[in-house]
């Protein structure tokens, strides 16, 4: 299988965007943490592309198609949290951002190891080597 248009690396794909826009909402978040009625940014992927793909195994049609026409069509979604952690309805708890913010940067290290492990593969077979 070509891993350059396989389902695993447009899957990679979308982590990383979605991992970079949950990088920049949480940073967003914290800078604001400050100002009134400000509400926190949530950033969601895993719930949507789970029930897609749940959706996906149980037609009839081939499970590969249906996987790749659902990782084609996945979008992140962006929402404010409606919970207020303050009296000035601000809510962004910042130590709970933090933890978020790290546990991120976890993530895209791994992706982007998993990543760079195939193409190191793929210029291994382009060289011959």
């Amino acid at each position: 299988m070509d891993f350059l248009t396989s389902n695993s690396m447009l899957l990679m794909e979308k982590s990383m965007g979605f991992l970079w826009t949950k990088q920049a909402a949480i940073l967003d978040n914290i800078a604001n943490a400050e100002t009134p009625e400000y509400k926190a940014k949530v950033v969601t992927f895993e719930d949507s592309i789970r029930t897609q793909l749940e959706q996906a195994a149980s037609r009839p049609e081939g499970a590969g198609k249906a996987v790749r026409e659902v990782l084609d069509g996945s979008e992140l979604t962006v929402f404010e949290a409606q919970e207020q952690t303050r009296m000035d309805d601000n809510g962004v708890n910042v130590t709970d951002q933090m933890v978020e913010m790290i546990r991120n940067a976890y993530q895209q290290q791994y992706v982007y190891s998993a990543v760079n492990k195939h193409f190191s593969i793929l210029r291994m077979a382009i060289k011959g080597q």
